[in-house]
């Protein structure tokens, strides 16, 4: 597997950071990975590199407006954030590299983004979803006023300052959010049962973010085959808490939908 390449995308009149991880030839598929809501390209880590190298599919990872060193947010999210990134950002990627139908990989925020595109009307061949956000819990508001305490009285700014250009910046686009209490009825339930191709849910038992509320809300209303893996000790991100089973279920559920459809 040749190394990830840059290239850098201008979606929607804004530059976004991207790497291209290409796969086997002539194995079919191309997987977009959807981070989290304080995530980025190097957030992910290697993770898309070894489900491309247990796949053959070639992935898309790229940072969102505002995130990484995409271009930085010049003015604050509305209460819309994801919605407008699943039902206009995402579909410009899409038209701009020439990818059909993908394979969504999306952790946090970015499971929600790609459940409101699936569910929106995007052509979607599966969704890996990793700890989503269907609707807003008592648990996800205090864990992110917790977030923006230590944001505010730890080295965290420091920490996120590797991933982002402007931490500061990033950090409270999302957080304020988040926090605001309009935000409290956003629910994307409604997009649910539209959504008709196969999807996997890994849900950490300790999520700190979110409970199995969440992936039980997508099992029940999705109208395609749904799984749920939920993991024991492993809180919001499975692919750093439990790398090695969350690898394993979403390489299976890759390979499984490729192999079910075939073709580009």
């Amino acid at each position: 597997m040749r190394s990830p390449e840059s290239t850098p995308l201008v979606v929607v009149g804004r530059c976004l950071e991207a790497q291209i991880i290409a796969g086997r030839e002539p194995v079919p598929g191309t997987l977009v990975f959807l981070h989290e809501g304080l995530g980025s390209v190097s957030l992910w880590r290697d993770f898309p590199a070894r489900v491309v190298a247990a796949t053959g599919c070639t992935a898309i990872v790229y940072s969102r407006y505002g995130y990484g060193n995409s271009d930085l947010l010049e003015a604050p999210f509305g209460v819309d954030y994801m919605h407008r990134e699943a039902l206009e950002s995402l579909p410009a990627l899409r038209e701009r590299l020439g990818i059909a139908a993908p394979i969504l990989v999306g952790h946090s925020d970015g499971a929600s983004i790609a459940l409101i595109h699936a569910g929106g009307g995007g052509a979607v061949r599966g969704i890996a979803a990793l700890a989503p956000h269907v609707f807003v819990e008592d648990l996800s508001v205090r864990s992110i006023a917790q977030a923006k305490a230590a944001f505010e009285s730890t080295d965290l700014a420091q920490k996120l300052a590797r991933h982002h250009r402007d931490p500061h910046r990033t950090f409270y686009g999302w957080n304020d959010i988040w926090l605001d209490p309009d935000f409290r009825g956003w629910n994307i339930e409604a997009f649910l049962p539209r959504i008709d191709c196969p999807v996997l849910v890994i849900q950490g038992e300790d999520d700190e973010y979110g409970t199995m509320a969440q992936a039980d809300a997508i099992a029940a209303q999705v109208r395609g085959p749904c799984e749920v893996v939920a993991l024991a000790r492993c809180g919001h991100s499975p692919h750093r808490d439990q790398p090695e089973r969350t690898l394993a279920a979403v390489a299976a559920f890759v390979r499984r939908v490729v192999g079910a459809e075939g073709g580009g």
